[in-house]
């Protein structure tokens, strides 16, 4: 096994995510097998109870692992399926430790970072690392870790020691380490300054590790006199140092570590030349390329509770962005604050309110995402109203689909106190349920979690159609309360149509109205199985609704029949392009090119 380490330097948020998932496309497209670790430093054992304005959104994998949102970034990349061990955190370390030292495993001895604590992050990474996460059998041939915060920080000090020690546990040849640095550019100068790179440097090597790569963030690509100075002061062969400039869209990422051959750079510090292949990224140009000259726009409005992070939604943002390439638009979304669109923040901020509802009434597709709490949900279900009554698209995801059944319990079914019992224990129409199976007291992985099937009991609904007529579908789940069984009926009754439910046939995964153009309500995540390559086909239903395509994703011969109408266009396998039958390409499957993104 040979391994990869990215870290940090300087600030946070430079992007060693993207670096980490970009080296390992490289390396994939070079023919090798990959898989990933994100060590994150927090005591919290996972991030599944942190919330979305301190860490981002919470990235829910098959198992039920409750994890960083970069481990989201590593599968839409790589198209692989992470495991919750796949994320490392100082609170899982610690909890390891401690069980086995209450198990009497360290045979009384005083119990110590070093060698205990340090001793246990190189196993976890090692016995993590041979876990096959493609569908192949077998271990892969690299793995990529990223260290989570920047160099200095006091909470990472038993990982920097672990993975130094780790480098000499695997020996030379096995080890190679990729540091991601800021170069800025004073505005008063003019001059890309090496400085804060240096201090980097000098930081990471006086705590044990001493860099093989330098990866450089930078707004332009670095002068030849700047790496040449970097090269000296941080000793570093001039060749392994790399621009990471601004670009477009991060799928131009691996194709600036292409050019750069970083790829033979790493396969020299961990000899790999003998088995690695000439990169085959014809698929990822085509994707950057394509992103770029998207023009025509598609509208969405996000109506969420953290819309002032985008990152809290970031899994929405790259599910609504592969299906909008899919449709070839160019995705504009409108973030819109829930709570602004309550009667309350009309009389407290009218033009807060009035703003709101300018955007809502503007766009082409309105999504509401999931959440937790009561802040904003009214503001939720009157979207969810404006939507329904004015055959906007509609999708609505996990509380998004609870809002939608407890707007049309109010509106149609004339049970003006129908709620949710997370926001109105003693309402007397109770929609939205506890789930049974949940716990009231703990937070933390105790709710639905993980993948779970969704079998489809109206054959013709548009979801079902969506997802190409299977008998059932898997997707994540990450809820606490669900549909109330007992109200099922009455809904039905009314045209709200259950389209999809569990195996027992009591929890209601998708529903559906089949008299308007498109609104659609899922239990579960769609958006964590989006994959560029593949878009989720809710969220393509969406898009294509939006932009009044609908019936090419639903029906072969109309989408045949549109494309024809666009010209051929390419199909890419293995980054070789194809035609599809007939010279068409049909929008279900070839639906995924670039991850660019615009939004206001």
């Amino acid at each position: 096994m040979k391994y990869v380490l990215v870290t940090g330097g300087v600030v946070s948020g430079l992007g060693k995510g993207v670096t980490a998932s970009s080296i390992g496309v490289l390396l994939k497209a070079c023919g090798l097998r990959v898989t990933s670790i994100k060590i994150d430093p927090y005591l919290n054992t996972d991030a599944g109870t942190m919330s979305p304005f301190e860490h981002g959104e919470v990235f829910v994998l098959d198992d039920g692992g409750e994890v960083d949102l970069d481990l989201g970034n590593y599968e839409r990349f790589l198209d692989i399926k992470l495991t919750r061990d796949n994320n490392i955190t100082t609170g899982k370390i610690y909890q390891h430790v401690i069980a086995k030292e209450r198990k009497g495993d360290y045979l009384g001895k005083t119990v110590q970072v070093v060698p205990h604590v340090t001793d246990a992050i190189q196993d976890w990474i090692e016995r993590v690392a041979v876990i096959p996460v493609d569908g192949e059998e077998g271990p892969a041939d690299v793995c990529v870790i990223e260290l989570g915060g920047t160099i200095g920080d006091i909470e990472s000090a038993p990982f920097i020691e672990a993975l130094g020690q780790f480098s000499y546990r695997v020996g030379p040849g096995n080890f190679c380490l990729v540091h991601v640095s800021l170069v800025p550019v004073l505005n008063v100068v003019g001059e890309q300054k090496t400085k804060p790179t240096q201090h980097s440097v000098k930081g990471l090597r006086g705590l044990g590790l001493t860099p093989d790569i330098l990866a450089c963030r930078s707004t332009k690509a670095l002068e030849d006199n700047v790496k040449e100075k970097l090269a000296q002061f941080c000793h570093v062969p001039l060749e392994y140092i790399f621009t990471l400039y601004d670009v477009p869209n991060i799928w131009h990422i691996p194709l600036l570590l292409k050019d750069q051959k970083a790829h033979l750079v790493i396969s020299k510090v961990l000899n790999l030349a003998s088995i690695l292949n000439e990169p085959s990224l014809g698929e990822w140009t085509s994707r950057a390329e394509l992103c770029d000259n998207l023009h025509v726009p598609v509208r969405i409005a996000v109506v969420g509770k953290y819309t002032g992070l985008s990152d809290a939604y970031l899994s929405v943002l790259k599910a609504l962005l592969h299906a909008s390439v899919a449709c070839r638009k160019k995705l504009v979304v409108d973030w819109v604050p829930a709570c602004d669109l309550e009667k309350e923040t009309e009389k407290e901020n009218p033009d807060a309110y009035k703003a709101a509802w300018k955007l809502l009434k503007g766009v082409d597709g309105v999504l509401v995402p999931g959440g937790f709490g009561d802040r904003g949900v009214e503001g939720k279900i009157l979207a969810a109203k404006y939507a329904r009554e004015n055959k906007i698209p509609f999708l609505g995801i996990c509380l998004g689909m609870q809002i939608a059944v407890i707007e049309f319990a109010r509106s149609v079914l004339c049970l003006h106190d129908a709620n949710s019992t997370e926001f109105k224990p003693e309402t007397k129409h109770p929609c939205i349920i506890f789930m049974p199976e949940g716990s009231r007291t703990h937070m933390g992985g105790t709710m639905r979690l993980g993948s779970r099937k969704s079998f489809f009991n109206v054959k013709d609904s548009k979801s079902a159609k969506l997802y190409g007529n299977k008998n059932f579908v898997d997707e994540r789940h990450r809820h606490r309360y669900e549909v109330n069984p007992d109200m099922v009926e009455r809904l039905e009754k009314a045209g709200l149509s259950f389209a999809a439910k569990d195996e027992t046939g009591k929890r209601m995964e998708i529903i559906e109205l089949p008299n308007h153009p498109f609104f659609i309500g899922a239990q579960f995540h769609p958006e964590f199985k989006s994959r560029p390559g593949k878009a989720s086909p809710l969220f393509l239903g969406l898009i294509a609704a939006s932009c009044g395509e609908l019936d090419t994703v639903l029906n072969p011969a109309s989408a045949h029949q549109h494309l024809i109408s666009n010209g051929p266009k390419n199909v890419y396998v293995n980054g070789t392009p194809k035609k599809s039958p007939n010279g068409l390409a049909d929008v279900r499957y070839n639906n995924g090119y670039c991850n660019g993104l615009y939004t206001r």
